[in-house]
């Protein structure tokens, strides 16, 4: 018996939101970096998110159910930033440097994002915990 529904997909999501705030730091943390071990300035990525209403019903239903977050990390497409800077030590031929093509608004702007998501999860997890308690009481008296 479950006693707090809803419990598996909040735990999913406090998953998939901490891999994307891990991403969105990353992507903040890299956002001058013009060389890799690739060669190539970082490349900012995201978390795409899955459809999961089928795979969240089931394992609501089944307890042996996999707990996995549904969710890949892609690399963005957007190409690279070229600022004219001749003296840098990672410019071309043409005196350009390549940078990540990150907007470190839009990231923060996602950050806020994944922060209240998490959040609601949370939320989800402590009002479940609330209800299984007050159903727990009832049979104590």
């Amino acid at each position: 018996m479950n006693l707090i529904p809803g419990a598996n997909s909040a735990s999913q999501g406090l998953r998939a939101e901490q891999v994307r705030l891990e991403i969105i730091s990353q992507n903040i943390a890299n956002a001058r970096t013009t060389k890799t071990a690739d060669g190539g300035p970082y490349q900012r990525q995201s978390v795409r998110f899955k459809a999961a209403l089928g795979d969240a019903m089931a394992a609501q239903s089944s307890s042996s159910a996999k707990n996995e977050p549904t969710l890949e990390i892609v690399k963005d497409p957007r190409p690279a930033v070229r600022v004219y800077q001749p003296g840098h030590p990672d410019s071309d031929k043409e005196g350009f440097v390549a940078y990540p093509a990150i907007n470190i608004h839009e990231e923060m702007a996602d950050l806020i994002s994944a922060n209240r998501s998490y959040e609601a999860n949370i939320a989800v997890m402590r009002n479940g915990r609330a209800l299984a308690q007050q159903a727990l009481s009832i049979g104590k008296r």
